[in-house]
């Protein structure tokens, strides 16, 4: 196929792309900047000038691929909302794939239960502007588009994500931070795994599928920062934010950081026979990706 992206430069678009192309896929994406489109091309990827917040920008590379992913996202309904519309429109009757990028955050907090695709979503603040346009994707189905909505879990993996925020805290304040009282519970999935999920969805979804990116169990927050600790040499040593004070820097995404979630991936394993196999992220933040050069190298 010859596919489109937003947010291919990103840190699950970087992975995203990387399978597709190892897929055989032909990867085309947008590109904000001079930068970006120098860094895409470095990869082998044919940039497409233009910015999320321009959607007449996008329409005309959305038309010509044989199928589109989102990943971009600016947390601005007045940007997110039209782009996807733009997309759909470019889209519709023509029966090629979409695949939308919300997140687990849409569940909210779960309240101690394990939730999945037959859940009703109870978003968080920051994201509560999302479910409206998770719904117009999925109802795009009826419009003739192979429409897919994924909602990740907490992405980890390749050093990055939210998880590398504790080997931050815990380089610079020898101790990795977390905020509230670390009991709560994330679900996550790695990277890599998510990439392989986007493939298996661009290839096979059906129509108006809703799909939670989730691999294993959730893990308490501060049994993440711990082995985020550990894995920099800083001994298992954690610290609380309280929940008052991360506020007043972090804003709605201070609430996100207390969600207290589980949740179970079983649909896409079932449905399209995806199978989640690397290191969890424990393993991961305490043996594998996150740990420093010079301390691996060391063990």
């Amino acid at each position: 196929m010859k596919v489109f992206l937003t947010g291919a430069t990103g840190y699950i678009g970087s992975a995203v792309t990387e399978r597709l192309r190892a897929a055989g896929h032909e990867v085309s994406a947008l590109a904000r900047s001079d930068a970006s489109a120098g860094k895409l091309a470095a990869t082998g990827i044919r940039a497409v000038r233009g910015d999320f917040s321009d959607p007449r920008s996008i329409t005309a590379a959305a038309r010509e691929a044989d199928g589109v992913i989102s990943l971009a996202t600016t947390y601005d309904p007045s940007i997110d909302g039209p782009a996807v519309d733009t997309i759909l429109d470019a889209l519709s009757g023509s029966n090629k794939p979409f695949i939308y990028t919300s997140g687990i955050w849409s569940h909210g907090d779960t309240g101690g239960k394990v939730v999945d695709e037959t859940s009703p979503p109870n978003p968080a603040q920051i994201v509560s502007w999302r479910q409206a346009v998770e719904d117009r994707v999925l109802q795009a189905a009826g419009r003739g588009i192979r429409s897919v909505v994924i909602r990740p879990a907490i992405v980890y993996g390749r050093g990055g994500g939210i998880p590398a925020g504790f080997v931050e805290s815990a380089q610079k304040e020898g101790a990795a931070r977390y905020v509230g009282t670390g009991e709560n519970r994330w679900p996550f999935v790695h990277v890599d795994d998510l990439a392989e999920l986007y493939l298996l969805a661009l290839e096979k979804a059906p129509p108006g599928t809703l799909l939670l990116g989730v691999s294993g169990p959730s893990f308490r927050v501060a049994e993440v920062a711990a082995a985020a600790s550990r894995g920099v040499g800083t001994g298992g040593k954690t610290t609380a934010w309280p929940l008052e004070q991360a506020r007043g820097q972090l804003g709605p995404s201070a609430d996100a950081m207390v969600l207290d979630q589980q949740a179970s991936g079983k649909k896409a394993e079932t449905l399209l026979g995806w199978r989640p196999s690397r290191p969890n992220v424990l393993e991961d933040l305490e043996h594998g990706s996150y740990v420093p050069e010079e301390r691996s190298i060391r063990r």
